[in-house]
């Protein structure tokens, strides 16, 4: 990313000083980027005003204003956050409640204590620690290294509900991992080893029921409208064997590929020749138990991840605790990432708002052509049109705006209900930039990953999940009686 996340203000000052002198020979391609986006806007604004009310011809110019500027990185992304927040609220296309959901959304205050949770693994030194003891059981070879983080990280998916909870918990460990096996801030090792835990825990995790939030929309909305009760077995053995299992060895050999690196240069720690635990290693571990147990049973008692994060960070910033510095707070935490965060949410809530998805949805269904002699067409056919809801809103759209519509569709197609709901599934689990994934963004902020390396792998991933995967789970289907 071009904002540096979580690293005291002295230790970034080198790095932005050599980024400010490299970038010298960048505003101009910038500013060309710009420039085209802004036209871009101002066209898809003009031609679909003239078919679509104010508001929507607005909405569709503000998301491919920003999904413009956040894909290029043409502008840093934080600018682009705070300029919807101005054009949205000043053309008055949604209520402030919508432009400025992102701020009381608990994925926003997840991130937040997320960060105060990361500054407070590295302060103590409880990631140098917890890494030294991952090291050891993940070989000694890179490829193994890859392969032994995204298993890791695809198994938390069991049992922890919460995608971004797991990358908030994942990723800590996983830099301080890096460093202890020699991988430094620039290394392709470093590089992939943070994206083997972030789309490891996020992507294939989309085949099992109650770890991302777009399945369980999913799942709620299908019962409450149709009745249609999805259980976790029925759903896990429709999509986990390819889009779970397939994918995430996929996903292993496209990062061994695409972000090369030697072996570890350091052995593994043997865990007897660690040092003891400090008192601040112990109340952090007590804290981290805490949060994960309570982020475990959230179906019991209802408290959302977000405010357990918090409560864990105030903990951790209140100076008795002595698990963070007194300038935390001030120099440690990047509020940028957070601007970002909050405005990428509060697009998606925008649009929503406006009815947008809704109408690309009502034509699109017309160009489709259904036919219900043509089962296998039609599922492609829902996929893509589910697809182009989430590039328009993001991954949660797709449920929130397909379900209500599943009923009309599968009259429409000659599908069962059931199957045209798991086209969803399809959609939603094939990322195509990281915009759409709100896990992926708090993954790109907290771990410091550049903006290409995640952009590079999401096209990647969904090139083959469009033209491989997707076909096979058809296969899969076909086997299972469902088209």
């Amino acid at each position: 990313m071009s904002d540096q996340t979580l690293l005291p203000a002295a230790a970034q000052a080198p790095k932005d000083a050599r980024t400010s002198g490299a970038a010298k020979g960048a505003p101009a391609g910038n500013s060309i980027k710009s420039i085209a986006i802004v036209v871009a806007a101002c066209a898809v604004g003009f031609v679909t005003g003239l078919s679509l009310p104010v508001p929507m011809a607005l909405a569709a110019a503000l998301a491919v204003f920003c999904i413009g500027m956040w894909a290029t990185a043409a502008v840093p992304e934080y600018w682009t956050a705070l300029m919807f927040f101005l054009i949205a609220m000043l053309s008055g296309i949604a209520p402030a409640q919508a432009v400025f959901s992102g701020f009381y959304s608990s994925t926003f205050w997840l991130l937040f204590g997320g960060i105060i949770l990361g500054v407070s693994i590295r302060y103590t030194g409880l990631g140098k620690r917890m890494a030294a003891v991952l090291a050891g059981m993940l070989g000694t070879r890179y490829f193994t290294v890859i392969a032994g983080v995204t298993g890791f990280s695809l198994a938390l998916a069991f049992v922890m509900p919460s995608s971004i909870g797991r990358i908030v918990l994942l990723l800590p460990i996983v830099i301080a991992l890096a460093d202890h096996m020699g991988y430094g801030k620039s290394s392709s090792g470093r590089t992939g080893m943070i994206l083997a835990a972030a789309f490891g825990t996020c992507l294939p995790a989309f085949t099992i029921l109650p770890a991302n939030a777009p399945n369980m929309i999913l799942a709620g909305m299908a019962e409450t409208l149709y009745g249609a009760r999805i259980s976790y077995w029925s759903y896990l053995t429709i999509h986990f064997p390819v889009l779970g299992l397939l994918k995430a060895g996929v996903l292993v050999v496209l990062i061994l590929k695409m972000f090369p690196d030697g072996d570890p240069q350091r052995q593994p720690v043997v865990s007897a020749d660690l040092p003891g635990m400090s008192p601040a290693e112990r109340r952090l571990t007590m804290v981290l138990g805490l949060c994960l147990a309570l982020w475990l049973t959230d179906t019991l008692h209802h408290i959302s991840p977000g405010w357990i994060a918090l409560a864990a960070g105030l903990y951790c910033l209140w100076p008795g605790s002595g698990l963070t510095s007194k300038k935390c707070i001030n120099e440690e935490v990047n509020y940028a990432s957070l601007f970002f965060v909050a405005g990428i949410l509060g697009l998606g809530t925008v649009l929503s708002s406006t009815g947008l998805g809704e109408v690309v949805v009502e034509n699109l269904s017309g160009l489709a052509g259904f036919q219900a002699d043509r089962p296998f067409w039609n599922v492609a056919m829902l996929t893509g049109i589910s697809t182009l809801v989430a590039m328009i809103t993001n991954l949660p759209g797709v449920p929130a705006i397909m379900t209500p519509v599943a009923e009309n569709l599968a009259a429409l197609t000659g599908l069962p209900l059931t199957t045209v709901l798991m086209t969803q599934v399809l959609a939603f689990s094939n990322v195509f930039l990281p915009y759409q994934a709100p896990p992926l963004i708090t993954a790109m902020q907290l771990g410091d990953l550049p903006t290409g390396a995640v952009v590079r792998l999401c096209l990647v991933m969904f090139a083959i999940g469009a033209l491989v995967l997707m076909p096979l789970d058809l296969l899969w289907w076909y086997a299972l009686g469902m088209v």
